[in-house]
């Protein structure tokens, strides 16, 4: 066979990301040529990595698949391989409904295309991946699947139960992507906090931040999608511990009512998330909290709605993001309980909310001006260098603008910023000194 240029085309998630990597190195070990997420896709074989998690981003999915196989219908694909987690569920719904797709792969098994295309896996291959994020920072993903069963959540349908990958594998991970030249790791689970569990019965999160973050050429370690029941409290002192601990934990409170935790089989209560974030709050002063909650899963009430509005009142989380419940067909709630909150009645809830929210941001980003922060410089946008301070990750939270003229700022590299204004999201700063931090 020919060596072909190959198009891989990633949905969804980071931790979908971190799979695209993968296969990306082995593919040019292999000698093809291959293309992220390209402008145009025009390779011979394209592979689409999907995400199945809710009805929009199955919906995306489909609609990337059908695009190329009308690319292969017209004869300027030779193959079209799909993966990921759409496939993964919906498996032999999609084979019946588009045979335009040569071979499908689900959440775990894409590494047989290797084999399809007359290669094979190499297991022994460093580094493990071809980083696709700028080169100063990448994801880690430390695990995959979920234990936790929340009412509404597909995803443990998808990815199975909770596996941790060896603390060795890990940092040895870690220590080749530092020798690529990153700097950000950006560590992510479906449940972080349950990291260890299965491997060493025991969780063990904070024994590997606390060996991740002594690892020379580490300069920041961002924590993602953490569990509020049974939090390892341990971890705390460890953030504490480290100054290239990123000050920033995500973790999804979902809703703030006891019944509708209850009803979301969340396993806390209101009195018990209070504490849990004033205990936050307390052990960790300069925490920067992002969640996600959610409206209108079946039974939430007004009154259950305006506790929510309230709980975000007082907690002020600096990073928050929210949507409206979608029945996922498989999930507890889709069984046993009735849609029964208009759709109507959910998004003016959501924008009621976000609005909410978007006020406190504001507040939040106000009281950074005169600070001097700490800047990452992730690109060139205009007429500004853009960059991140330790409380904003990529792609999803508030970034930090200098101007370009007068400045001479190098991409990848940390600057000290003064912030000199603030809108409802993004910072704006200035240089202040001439040498790099």
């Amino acid at each position: 066979m020919s060596w072909s240029t190959i198009d891989i085309l990633t949905l969804g998630c980071s931790k979908n990301l971190v799979d695209s990597e993968r296969l990306m190195a082995q593919l040019r070990q292999a000698g093809f040529t291959v293309r992220h997420d390209p402008e145009v896709v025009e390779g011979d074989i394209c592979v689409v990595n999907t995400c199945g998690f809710i009805g929009d981003a199955k919906e995306e999915s489909i609609n990337v698949i059908l695009e190329q196989g009308e690319r292969k219908a017209a004869g300027e694909l030779k193959k079209l391989y799909v993966m990921g987690c759409l496939s993964q569920r919906y498996l032999t719904e999609l084979q019946a409904e588009l045979p335009e797709v040569d071979a499908w792969y689900g959440k775990f098994d894409w590494p047989q295309l290797l084999t399809n295309l007359g290669k094979g896996w190499d297991d022994n291959l460093k580094p493990h991946r071809v980083i696709t994020t700028p080169s100063h920072y990448a994801y880690v993903k430390i695990s995959e699947g979920c234990d936790r069963r929340c009412s509404y959540c597909a995803i443990p349908l998808i990815t199975g139960h909770h596996v941790s990958r060896p603390m060795e594998d890990i940092l040895d991970e870690v220590r080749q992507l530092v020798a690529l030249g990153v700097k950000e790791f950006n560590v992510i689970a479906q449940e972080l906090t349950f990291y260890g569990i299965d491997l060493y019965h025991r969780r063990a999160i904070a024994e590997l931040i606390d060996r991740m973050a002594d690892i020379e050429g580490v300069e920041w370690i961002r924590l993602h999608y953490a569990y509020p029941t049974d939090f390892p409290w341990e971890l705390l002192d460890v953030i504490n511990r480290h100054a290239n601990i990123c000050r920033y934990l995500d973790i999804a409170l979902q809703h703030i009512s006891t019944p509708m935790l209850a009803a979301m089989r969340r396993h806390i209560t209101k009195d018990e998330t209070y504490a849990f974030v004033e205990r936050m709050r307390r052990e960790v002063p300069d925490l920067h909290l992002r969640t996600t909650l959610m409206v209108g899963h079946p039974g939430e009430t007004e009154e259950g709605f305006e506790e929510l509005l309230d709980f975000v009142k007082w907690a002020r989380f600096e990073r928050m993001g929210a949507f409206a419940y979608s029945e996922e067909e498989g999930t507890y709630s889709a069984e046993y309980y009735t849609d029964d909150i208009p759709e109507e009645v959910k998004q003016t809830r959501l924008s009621k909310l976000m609005r909410l929210q978007q006020r406190i941001s504001s507040e939040v980003q106000e009281a950074k001006i005169g600070t001097i922060q700490r800047v990452i410089i992730d690109r060139i946008e205009g007429d500004y260098y853009v960059g991140r301070t330790q409380f904003d990750s990529p792609e999803v939270d508030p970034e930090v603008l200098i101007p370009l003229k007068g400045n001479s700022l190098i991409i990848g590299h940390f600057y000290p910023i003064i912030i000199s204004s603030a809108d409802d999201f993004d910072l704006y700063g200035t240089l202040t000194l001439t040498e790099q931090v």
